[in-house]
């Protein structure tokens, strides 16, 4: 028997692929999103009679205090995603990302689940071997960052909770965002054919979009011994520096050339080596490798062509 899922921003870049696997595991979702965007991405699952789809603000409690009182799990997605955005409207991401993910973690019950994605560059650039595993020490950049572990501190406090700290997320979606490390050199090796890095040398973990929805379903599968815990979500043997991931690109798209600028600074200053050996733990493997999500964002991108998918 499926269980009654709330999940908030579920029209957006991950929901988009979440939503129709929730369904086909049985569950009952419904989906809150402002569809800020314009997007119809879910479209396609409004056959289904477990489908419900709210328009509406996560920040209004009238609008969502009705919806969390039918729901025994809640993902909340909703957020202003990334570095760039937040800067750009510090007070929506401040009342978005923060306070109206600590407004709904007060109106909830200690019976009802929350799984929520938090971000792991929140580790900034590590310890001094970049190495960081969960229980590093957070060492937050960007408005962002901050906001998210203020949060997820708030989250580990209620036992019935469970946080993902998801690697930098690649990969196709009907939502699609090409703003995403992966996806954007991807989108720039296939359209402009180059690309100029700055601090070349920076390592990232990265985690493709259909096993973040994995990972989620092997949470409320084995919610009893995951339930209260932190877990590194990404690619266990890939933390790759951009320089590394041009390479690779370059396998896939011969004629794709990259210039490390001897002068610059990049304005995102992560760089650190994620373990991921609790998750897997827990009996989660992710299926989908770089290789692979590098190959499905070159037929993609054969359809898009524009900056109308980018967060900022």
């Amino acid at each position: 028997m499926g269980n009654n899922i709330l999940v908030t921003g579920g029209a957006g870049y991950i929901g988009s692929i979440m939503i129709p696997e929730l369904l086909h595991a049985g569950h009952k979702v419904t989906v809150l999103d402002n569809l800020m965007y314009g997007q119809n991405s879910l479209a396609h699952v409004c056959h289904n009679p477990n489908f419900n789809v709210v328009r509406g603000d996560v920040r209004l409690k009238d609008t969502i205090a009705p919806l969390l009182k039918k729901a025994e799990i809640i993902i909340p997605l909703a957020a202003l995603v990334g570095a760039p955005l937040c800067d750009s409207d510090p007070i929506g991401a401040r009342s978005v990302n923060h306070d109206s993910t600590l407004a709904l973690l007060k109106m909830i019950g200690n019976d009802q689940c929350v799984l929520m994605p938090t971000t792991n560059s929140a580790y900034g650039t590590g310890d001094q071997n970049n190495h960081c595993t969960e229980e590093s020490e957070l060492r937050p950049i960007s408005r962002y960052a901050k906001e998210k572990v203020a949060v997820e501190k708030a989250l580990m406090r209620r036992k019935n909770s469970i946080s993902f700290r998801l690697a930098t997320v690649f990969g196709m979606s009907p939502r699609m965002r090409i703003d995403l490390l992966v996806n954007d050199f991807m989108y720039r090796a296939t359209h402009d054919g180059f690309i100029v890095l700055f601090e070349s040398h920076f390592k990232r973990n990265f985690i493709h979009i259909r096993d973040v929805s994995r990972v989620f379903l092997h949470a409320i599968n084995n919610y009893e011994k995951m339930q209260g815990e932190i877990y590194n979500v990404g690619l266990p043997d890939t933390n790759l520096s951009k320089k590394e991931l041009c390479e690779l690109i370059q396998k896939y798209v011969p004629n794709f050339v990259f210039h490390e600028a001897p002068i610059g600074k990049d304005p995102d200053q992560r760089n650190y080596i994620v373990a991921n050996k609790k998750i897997k733990a827990s009996n989660f493997s992710p299926i989908h490798s770089l290789n692979s999500g590098i190959q499905e964002l070159a037929k993609g991108y054969t359809m898009i062509k524009n900056s109308n998918y980018r967060n900022i």
